[in-house]
């Protein structure tokens, strides 16, 4: 046989490894999560003993700080007296809740895959592990609401191993799971099944939380989907990397949850939507592993139909996903931030339009708001700035964010912002809207203790329908509210917090005063989203642009998918699992 010398066709020459495989697991204590609201236990909104809102910890910019304008500028937007009082919670115990269904077939297969350690019954652990944080969550969880099912067991794999395992015990033994990641889905994703008659386990991804490789030449690593979106940061930065995906839950949420949900994020101009940045994914599935064959990870590839979307958006019904294989980038060398005063709503509108089509010049994040959610803002600022700021009298002011643009980008911005009347506001005001985005996450669950129902919800769109979007779906609030017999005025805002160049996505906020009826209130604050639903699917809106469907909106699935596409997705489904071991959010599409 003639030997072939180096680089001659047929001879595969050794691969050069460039993935560095960090030393032990990620431990990170930097603060405790609240069980049943938002954020974490050392973070939260208060009134004060002057009767000012007040916020605890040292843990963003605004800790520690008094916001005397906010309850007042609230009782004029609403057009009532807020009251200082708070409502306390009435969380279930751990007799409210139902007693696990237990299958002890099941619990005797698991032993031989998990320790004691990884699996739990405890009454309150299964209640975390049966919601989000979507409103009708909240109200229900600590404010008294009925809950009949909740999983029955909550289970921590490890490894991808130990998952499969897990799946594998289901299947054999006739148990359904519910896989659970950080557990900020205002969708009612994990909401259980009362007619469920097996038993539920929760698996949750905590412990599956591991940067496994780092490969700086590809720009690649692969992350354990359970992993938190701020210890995927600073991992990935103390590699000299980011990932540099970021929705605004990005300090609760998972790798897997991003996947599981189809997720945007705040830079999504710079680094892409989570289906820009994953390559390859890994999913527990009832059939084995699901996963690309080898370790190959190639840019782009063209092999018939790309089973991986199956997953983006699946929602916890295709398997437990367990890691993925996603794109780097350096740290940017610089970060600026930016704002602009716009003198309307549509001078604000055409900037963003024209900037999303200057390509490379279009900055990491930019977002535009509305004159109510400027004030907002400007409300939720510390004294010494607050006032000055409102007493400024802006009738019409529209503030944009940017993050981490270039000089040329600056030039771009600027000379874009002259040609529609826009005003320079100051990078400290830019860099105060980014951190507030996740100060202000708090502000929803505090203020339904003072009988105040709030939530945001979102919407793609073109960008010819997005100011009507924003005006009708307005008026429709206005008009439902006044109908419905409840107090005073909505509190009701819009953002354009994504652009593309096709179009945008917008964010609405909805606030009703409902006083200590929160039940009750719930329901009509459910039909008021349900109108402004409506109104954006009338006027060419999209069901959603990042939240997902869950059970909240699967209802209108009808109207954005068409009877075949619905009957594909059924089929698609029973075909992967066809003894409804994922019993999620988008099985059961025929009864839709």
């Amino acid at each position: 046989m003639a030997e072939l010398a180096a680089g001659e066709p047929g001879e595969k020459l050794p691969k050069q490894n460039t993935r560095v495989v960090p030393k032990g697991r990620p431990v990170r204590h930097d603060g405790e999560e609240n069980a049943h609201t938002w954020g974490f236990s050392d973070t939260q909104y208060q009134i004060s003993k002057d009767g000012h809102l007040e916020i605890s910890g040292t843990r963003y910019s605004t800790s520690g700080s008094k916001f005397p304008a906010l309850l007042p500028w609230m009782e004029n937007i609403m057009q009532m007296k807020v009251p200082r009082e708070q409502l306390q919670p009435r969380r279930p115990a751990h007799t409210d809740l139902p007693s696990p269904l237990r299958n002890e077939e099941f619990l005797l297969a698991l032993g031989r895959h998990l320790d004691q350690s990884q699996i739990s019954e405890d009454p309150l652990l299964r209640l975390r592990h049966c919601h989000g944080h979507s409103l009708e969550d909240m109200c229900q969880v600590n404010y008294g609401g009925s809950i009949h099912r909740i999983p029955d067991l909550v289970l921590y794999p490890e490894n991808t191993e130990q998952a499969l395992a897990i799946v594998q015990c289901a299947k054999d033994k006739g148990v359904c799971i519910l896989p659970f990641g950080g557990g900020t889905n205002v969708s009612q994703a994990l909401a259980c099944s009362e007619t469920e008659q097996r038993t539920i386990a929760a698996v949750s991804t905590k412990r599956m939380n591991r940067l496994l490789w780092v490969d700086k030449e590809n720009n690649l690593a692969c992350i354990e989907a359970g992993a938190v979106g701020r210890h995927i940061a600073a991992n990935l930065s103390a590699c000299g990397m980011t990932l540099g995906h970021e929705p605004d839950s990005v300090e609760f949420s998972t790798l897997g949850g991003w996947i599981a949900t189809k997720a945007s994020g705040m830079k999504k101009n710079r680094y892409g939507n989570i289906e820009d940045i994953v390559l390859d994914i890994e999913v527990a599935t009832p059939d084995g592993l699901f996963k690309h064959a080898g370790t190959d990870i190639w840019p782009r590839q063209s092999t018939r139909m790309d089973i991986r979307h199956l997953v983006f958006g699946s929602e916890g019904t295709m398997g437990i996903i367990t890691s993925a294989v996603v794109k780097v980038f350096p740290l940017p060398k610089v970060r600026k931030y930016g704002s602009i005063l716009f003198p309307s709503l549509e001078a604000g509108y055409q900037f963003m339009n024209d900037l999303s089509r200057s390509g490379d010049m279009l900055p990491a994040s930019v977002r535009l708001v509305d004159n109510t959610q400027f004030q907002f803002s400007m409300a939720l600022k510390p004294p010494t700035t607050g006032i000055r700021a409102l007493k400024s009298r802006i009738e019409k002011a529209y503030v944009t964010r940017i993050r981490k643009f270039d000089p040329q980008q600056m030039a771009t911005v600027s000379r874009l912002s002259r040609k529609h009347g826009g005003m320079k506001a100051g990078s400290a005001n830019g860099e105060r809207g980014y951190d507030m985005t996740f100060a202000i996450a708090y502000i929803r669950d505090f203020a339904m203790t003072l009988g105040i129902l709030a939530e945001s919800f979102e919407t793609s769109c073109a960008w010819s329908d997005a100011l009507e979007i924003c005006r009708r779906v307005k008026e429709r609030i206005l008009e439902e509210h006044s109908a419905s017999g409840l107090p005073g005025q909505p509190f009701v805002s819009s953002r354009i917090s994504q652009v593309y160049l096709t179009g945008v996505c917008i964010y609405f906020y909805l606030a009703i005063f409902v006083g200590d009826d929160i039940k009750g209130g719930a329901e009509k604050f459910s039909s008021l989203e349900e109108a402004a639903r409506d109104e954006i699917l009338l006027n060419g809106g999209s069901l959603s642009h990042h939240h997902g469907v869950g059970m909240l909106r699967r209802k209108y699935l009808p109207r954005v998918l068409s009877p075949t596409a619905l009957g594909q997705l059924h089929r698609i489904k029973v075909a992967q699992d066809p003894d409804g071991l994922f019993p999620g959010g988008l099985s059961g599409l025929e009864h839709v």
